[in-house]
């Protein structure tokens, strides 16, 4: 029996998916299928039951699975211990980042290329995904750190959490549409042509939390994946946009104009996760704290 045995029977259980387990193993899914098939052999029992659309434990499976868990952090721990005692950093840092966050306010680049030349054995992954899709990958240890923004739901209690960033979320309309001053209270967006961020985003889970509140559930006619083409598409004329807060300058370089949205206040916030139940690598753990002290000094919102 092998540790990589091991992890390969962990990552099925938690993909319930050959196919998708090999793909995050970056193996061959042959491969990985008789890497299982021997791991089964070796312990005389079936691990895996194949016969539905799913992959799930047999009951040895399941007796197994918290023993193997338990070997894989612990020889991780052991790797983590040598790594804090030498001072060499090395392995690989996955990153998730929702779309659009990597701009002039928020230089993650900069920050990756500064971790790479300080330390060149990590290897660095970065992906754009949603919030939802983004914490969901966290919790399963798909990805070592996010930045997110928060819809409003409570988040799990593994989590650990930094708000980097905070701010009221304002409609974004037409600078030549005068049919609002310059607040609107949420009941008033009711059955109003709005544009905003997809599901399982932030702002736009806050903002249907505050839809709810008043008693209605928003129209969105348009969905854009990052808030420059909600303004955009707001300056055009064809609805009023959900936006995070801009100065006046920029607003009318757009072509917009900003309403506060008031009764309920929204607002938005991006925030730093991570798995806070388990000890992280110690590339991880570095980097998440030049990520945390960089974005917190750069986070301004115009209020």
């Amino acid at each position: 029996m092998e540790l990589r045995q091991l992890r390969y029977f962990v990552t099925v259980v938690e993909e319930a998916n050959f196919t998708r387990a090999a793909q995050r193993l970056h193996l061959a899914q042959p491969g990985l299928s008789a890497q299982i098939r021997q791991l089964e052999r070796e312990l005389g029992q079936p691990l895996l039951d194949r016969s539905g659309r799913s992959v799930t434990t047999t009951a040895a499976g399941a007796a197994v699975l918290p023993h193997a868990r338990a070997a894989l952090e612990a020889a991780q721990r052991v790797s983590h211990t040598v790594d804090e005692f030498t001072g060499l950093l090395r392995g690989q840092v996955r990153i998730g980042l929702i779309s659009g966050a990597a701009t002039e306010e928020f230089d993650v680049a900069t920050v990756l290329a500064a971790f790479h030349h300080d330390h060149p054995q990590v290897g660095i992954s970065l992906t754009e995904d949603t919030t939802d899709r983004m914490l969901a990958a966290v919790a399963r240890g798909a990805l070592d750190i996010a930045l997110v923004g928060l819809t409003g739901a409570a988040l799990d209690a593994t989590f650990g959490v930094d708000i980097v960033f905070d701010t009221r979320l304002c409609a974004a309309v037409a600078r030549d549409d005068e049919e609002f001053g310059s607040r609107i209270a949420a009941a008033q967006l009711r059955d109003r042509p709005l544009i905003c961020l997809p599901r399982g985003t932030g702002i736009r889970g806050v903002f249907e939390r505050a839809c709810a509140t008043v008693g209605f559930e928003p129209r969105i006619d348009f969905e854009a994946a990052a808030p420059p083409l909600l303004i955009q598409l707001a300056a055009g004329g064809l609805g009023i946009a959900v936006v995070p807060a801009l100065t006046d300058a920029d607003a009318a370089a757009a072509g917009v104009r900003l309403v506060e949205i008031t009764d309920p206040e929204i607002r938005g916030q991006l925030a730093l996760v991570w798995r806070n139940d388990r000890a992280p690598a110690p590339a991880a753990k570095v980097l998440l704290g030049q990520l945390r002290i960089a974005l917190g000094q750069w986070a301004t919102a115009p209020e």
